[in-house]
């Protein structure tokens, strides 16, 4: 009997299933600990600055009130008064428009500074965010992103004319393009399976307190010129950067796939909040496959590999799809506040506190909800909301802030839920640059926006129905997308296909 049991226990091994890095760093790091805590805030709060610079704009670039200087009739536009015939309420450089003169000027000029910065975003996007995959990792990308907008937001205060200042945010949009994408990875990257969910939205909170903190920073602001706007919002920025160079750790994840296993295991003793005596062993058996794969990788590999696989390209066309009409809606409906009768600081204020609800229903919800349901209901929702926005006529102004309020917390919500998507979808080697990519989709439709808020100035179907009809029709391409509820993280490509293949053949 003895005999037939030591017989048989070499072959057991070969039996039992090879545990993935994702399962093996799961038991290393354990539950969610002090440390952890302490990670995930630190990280996230680069949130903060990056929607201080997104929506910045909303106030520098906005269009100061005025007032008759003699008789003005029934005339509201001042294009169509003689020169000295009005003037400004406050001191003319309280805002950009009214320094350098921009009232009468074209909608493309007028949008060009808000234009640039996502433009820059567009571009930055091109080159940073694969390098937090391959060279330079999650931490130091998040610090030089970090650095390189809130530098040129700093230099902001110094412009002299329109052109040096598009430039500066031009610059600025660069930085800010993989700034929260590494923060979103790395955060989420730092914690185990079970709080994977609830930690990426921390980010969504503090991005809430950062638009929250623009009406507050810009109404005591007000009488002051719009640089000192830009001072409260960029000093901060930098300060915070060297917060990280001193006190973020690096993703474990991504440090054993690039084969720096010693850094790696000092990580998770760290963060780790199982027992750290162990010998790490099984741990240490991954660094050959692991390395042999990620050595592979340049700057743009990860893209296109991605290219390569037609699952994971129809995965990418789609939620790039989905991005591109909420990053339209979602950048658009804040930058067209200043065209609704409503004052600009509480318009802003309850847009930033409506994204508060969203983050919320992400927060304790996010391992409840279907992903791929959610994001197309709260599409849809903002879509209609829009729309009927331009149907109703001026006499029903609340309830058109009500509907306004309604699809901002709508495409709040499904952006939210889509971050979080995006991660699911695809393998550690890929996942930043895929997160990049999505990001791409929404900057674009972010470009396009300034121009058409400016184009629907007294034109409602030129901006809320526009936005309306793009988000439907994008939000319905959400289908194309697997469920992922529920599921573990894949890190490599071959790990992830088999996935996909096995859902199929179940299917």
């Amino acid at each position: 009997m003895h005999m037939a049991d030591s017989s048989s226990t070499p072959l057991l091994p070969k039996h039992l299933p090879v545990p993935s890095l994702d399962e093996t760093l799961e038991r290393y790091i354990g539950d969610f600990g002090w440390a952890q805590l302490f990670q995930a805030f630190l990280v996230s709060f680069a949130w903060v600055f990056d929607a201080q610079q997104i929506f910045i704009s909303v106030f520098t670039d906005s269009e100061p009130s005025w007032h008759c200087t003699e008789l003005c009739g029934s005339v509201s536009d001042v294009c169509q008064l003689p020169k000295g015939s009005w003037a400004w309420d406050r001191a003319a450089d309280t805002s950009i428009v009214s320094e350098w003169n921009l009232a009468c000027a074209g909608y493309f000029i007028k949008s060009l500074p808000a234009s640039s910065f996502f433009i820059g975003s567009l571009v930055g996007g091109l080159v940073l965010p694969t390098l937090a995959d391959t060279s330079l990792g999650r931490k130091n990308m998040l610090l030089v992103s970090g650095l390189l907008m809130s530098a040129a937001g700093t230099f902001t205060i110094f412009s002299p004319n329109l052109w040096i200042y598009s430039g500066l945010r031009f610059v600025s949009g660069i930085g800010r393009a993989p700034l929260v994408t590494c923060a979103l990875v790395l955060s989420t990257e730092l914690v185990g399976k079970r709080w994977r969910g609830q930690v990426g939205v921390i980010g969504f909170f503090f991005f809430s307190l950062g638009f929250l903190s623009l009406p507050v920073i810009a109404y005591l602001n007000r009488d002051s010129s719009w640089r000192y706007v830009y001072l409260w919002t960029s000093i901060p920025g930098l300060l915070y950067c060297f917060l990280v160079l001193f006190f973020v750790l690096e993703s474990p994840r991504w440090l054993m796939v690039r084969g720096r296993k010693e850094e790696a295991v000092a990580t998770l003793k760290s963060i780790g909040t199982v027992n750290m005596n162990s010998s790490f062993s099984d741990l240490m058996a991954f660094e050959e496959e692991e390395e042999e794969i990620s050595t592979n990788l340049n700057l743009f590999s990860a893209i296109s590999i991605l290219l390569e696989k037609r699952w994971a390209m129809q995965r990418l066309f789609a939620v790039m799809t989905v991005g591109f009409g909420v990053g339209m809606v979602y950048f658009g409906m804040p930058l067209a506040l200043g065209n609704l009768p409503f004052n600009l600081y509480w318009n802003v204020t309850f847009n930033a506190l409506s994204e508060l609800p969203s983050s919320l229903i992400a927060l304790f919800f996010i391992e409840r909800l279907n992903r791929k349901s959610s994001v197309l209901a709260f599409t849809m929702i903002s879509g209609v909301c829009s729309i009927v926005c331009v149907v109703i006529g001026e006499e029903w102004r609340t309830v058109k802030i009500g509907l306004e309020l309604v699809s901002f917390f709508s495409i709040c919500a499904a952006f939210d839920i889509l971050l979080i998507y995006n991660i699911e979808l695809f393998p550690t080697t890929v996942r930043n640059s895929a997160m990049a990519m999505v990001r791409q989709a929404v900057a674009l439709g972010a470009v396009l926006c300034p121009v058409i808020v400016e184009m629907g100035r007294g034109r409602g179907y030129l901006s809320y129905g526009v936005f309306g009809v793009v988000t439907i029709s994008c939000g319905l391409f959400v289908g194309c997308l697997p469920e992922t509820k529920g599921g573990r993280l894949c890190d490599t490509m071959e790990e992830e296909e088999n996935k996909h293949r096995a859902a199929g053949s179940s299917a």
